[in-house]
């Protein structure tokens, strides 16, 4: 029987509490979990072909913030089949549209989220735009 492979996420966030917090919880929900702790190792992993199914992405961290770091995969086209979601404290609708214009898949705001309903939400963005880009099945 062929093992199912475990979707995989890439948490990029600069605050290590948030990451061990969200790694722990999605791999103990099937998911296989790699993180950055800033923009330019996450930039260097894709860059090096690291194709994670869901990419999470902070707004606010030092250096090169989430939004540019999206601009910056958007321009080198490094991963276009990914599902990218904004997980951040920033609801403000000036970076809720900037992120929208980069074509983002989701945006969770973490302030108003528990852990669960971010897994959820998650979840449910990853499945909505997977059965939206694959090919329809007859049923």
């Amino acid at each position: 029987m062929a093992e199912t492979k475990k979707p995989t996420l890439f948490l990029v966030d600069d605050d290590k509490f948030l990451i061990d917090m969200y790694s722990l919880k999605f791999s103990k929900n099937g998911f296989d979990v790699q993180h950055s702790f800033d923009a330019d190792d996450a930039l260097k992993k894709l860059r090096d072909g690291m194709t994670p199914d869901i990419l999470l992405l902070d707004v606010i961290m030092p250096g090169m913030d989430g939004l540019d770091l999206l601009a910056q995969i958007r321009k080198e086209k490094l991963v276009p089949s990914t599902v990218i979601i904004m997980l951040t404290n920033q609801g403000l609708a000036d970076d809720i549209e900037r992120a929208k214009k980069l074509e983002v898949d989701g945006y969770i705001v973490k302030a108003m989220t528990i852990p669960s309903e971010v897994l959820a939400e998650v979840q449910s963005i990853y499945n909505k735009v997977t059965e939206h880009k694959s090919p329809k099945k007859n049923s």
